[in-house]
């Protein structure tokens, strides 16, 4: 499935929050200076920028980017992900399909199928794919040039791409999780765009909560906002924010239910045992996936779990989370 998008778009729902430019985008300072020097430099020399990579957890912005670098060049944005791919002759109909200067988005990249992986090598380094005409010992291979374009691949698992795959970028770019102080600004940013009044103090505390994410970030002011509105409060105050965090179970921490549940079944193993992935993941109900790509992450940066070849175990700090 492919979505397609103009550099002017406007965007609904959590689109409508992110920033159209770089010089909006808050936070990773680092990549963000990188990226306008990559941009600046293809637009100086009028060809299109490298293949770019974006990679890091969940919620940090690599789709904004890949937004953002299609606006800054002014192209229009094919937007697909790996899964979505399954067949070379699908990664084929993409590629034959691109203009000149357009930007091929690819969301989830390290689950793509080897044989699209190996067209996408020609495609990314040579600008040809090959078409197989025909099937058994007549079948015969006819070349294809493609135009000038720009791949940005998305991935929260960077070491799951083959080398060839990833040596073939451009530009790699790995993205951390955010201070408090620059979700502070992310969140100022989105109640101004929702039009929503905030108080400084309900801003801390949201900040406090978002895991480092803007998109758990926002997710929560959303829920703020949605109190105040039922409670027909004119604006976000402490009071109403820290109402809404305990009606949707947020906690200090800013941990929800599925992370409490990994907590309290870790706090149940004896000392100097462990868990298995695939055992924590059945014990809560979810997937292994799931579990390591969107709830180890910030419980690991927390402290609150050690991740060892044996296993997953609740920490000293963990158990203090925990009332143990």
């Amino acid at each position: 499935m492919i979505e397609d998008q103009t550099a002017d778009s406007e965007f609904v729902g959590e689109n409508a929050l992110r920033p159209q430019s770089l010089t909006e985008f808050i936070g990773q300072e680092v990549v963000r200076e990188q990226l306008i020097t990559v941009l600046s430099a293809a637009q100086a020399q009028q060809r299109a920028a490298d293949h770019i990579l974006f990679s890091g957890p969940p919620g940090l912005g690599k789709t904004t980017l890949a937004m953002i670098v299609a606006n800054e060049t002014g192209a229009r944005l094919r937007i697909t992900s790996g899964p979505s791919i399954q067949h070379g002759g699908d990664m084929a109909a993409i590629l034959a399909s691109l203009a000149e200067g357009e930007v091929l988005f690819i969301d989830e990249i390290h689950r793509l199928s080897r044989p699209v992986e190996e067209m996408l090598y020609l495609a990314m380094e040579d600008r040809r794919i090959d078409i197989v005409i025909g099937k058994g010992p007549g079948a015969t291979a006819v070349p294809l040039e493609l135009p000038p374009f720009t791949l940005v691949g998305a991935t929260t698992k960077s070491g799951a791409l083959p080398a060839p795959l990833r040596d073939r970028f451009g530009f790699t770019a790995h993205m951390d999780f955010y201070d408090e102080s620059e979700l502070a600004q992310i969140i100022r940013q989105s109640a101004m765009r929702l039009s929503v009044a905030i108080d400084d103090a309900a801003v801390e505390l949201i900040a406090k909560r978002g895991r480092g994410t803007p998109r758990v970030a926002n997710r929560l002011l959303a829920r703020a906002r949605d109190l105040a509105v039922v409670e027909k409060a004119g604006k976000i105050g402490l009071d109403s924010a820290e109402r809404a965090m305990k009606l949707f179970g947020i906690d200090a921490l800013g941990l929800d239910r599925m992370d409490l549940l990994v907590l309290n079944t870790l706090s149940s193993l004896l000392p100097g045992q462990a868990m298995g992935l695939k055992t924590l993941a059945n014990q809560i109900g979810e997937s292994s996936e799931t579990v390591e790509d969107a709830i180890e992450p910030y419980l690991l940066r927390c402290g609150l779990i050690i991740r060892s070849s044996r296993g997953r175990q609740l920490s000293d700090l963990g158990r203090q989370h925990l009332g143990l």
